[in-house]
């Protein structure tokens, strides 16, 4: 079994910065990516940045330039730093990982259970 636990949301004015970090925990083998999810009350889940083993980064387009995600595959862990944050970047963010759990070539995705990340002032 694995966990993903966020933590890091809150609330914050228009301008402000968050930093949300998730650790995974339990039977990893492997894990072969790590995203930031996010879901606006009466929208649809949507996929805000990911990041790969090797570093490779991509962003929603509204985003960019603003939110910026790293990931420590050593520590399971990934983290998604957020400046001049805007009204429309107020949702639920979850974290998302590929995680092999008992054969390197067998995937599955797990999810964490969400942060409320609320910009308002």
């Amino acid at each position: 079994q694995v966990q993903l636990v966020e933590s890091g949301g809150g609330e914050v004015q228009p301008g402000g910065s968050l930093r949300l970090s998730c650790v995974a925990s339990g039977t990893i083998l492997r894990i072969s990516g790590m995203d930031w999810y996010r879901q606006a009350p009466g929208k649809q889940r949507e996929l805000v940045a990911s990041v790969t083993r090797g570093g490779s980064t991509n962003y929603l387009d509204s985003v960019k330039g603003r939110f910026t995600i790293s990931g420590d595959y050593a520590k399971n862990t990934v983290y998604l730093q957020m400046n001049s944050l805007k009204s429309e970047d107020t949702a639920v963010y979850y974290c998302r990982a590929g995680v092999a759990t008992d054969r390197w070539d067998l995937v599955q995705a797990y999810w964490g259970q969400g942060a409320q990340v609320t910009v308002s002032s």
